[in-house]
């Protein structure tokens, strides 16, 4: 399932809350002082970032500087994501 597919069968309050969580990346799409984002190792050379949205969800996520864009790759609930985290 994709990312807007993944959201698109969430509750409207779920929606709500992950949409404004990844628009915030627009503005700060990199891990800071808030432990919500982090930068994983995908072992391909690419960078893989994820997003935590409180206890529920996970957004991975890439940037790319060249075009100052940010692509969500997958929204999935934390445990879907804990068995990703063992992919990258």
């Amino acid at each position: 399932m994709d990312a807007l597919a993944f959201i698109r069968q969430l509750p409207e309050k779920s929606q709500e809350i992950i949409d404004g969580k990844i628009k915030t990346l627009k503005d700060d799409p990199y891990p800071g002082k808030r432990g919500d984002k982090e930068l994983l190792n995908s072992g391909k050379g690419k960078k893989v970032y994820r997003l935590h949205i409180g206890h529920s969800y996970t957004v991975f996520y890439r940037i790319s500087k060249d075009k100052k864009m940010v692509y969500i790759t997958d929204v999935m609930t934390i445990e879907q994501a804990h068995k990703k985290y063992g992919l990258l």
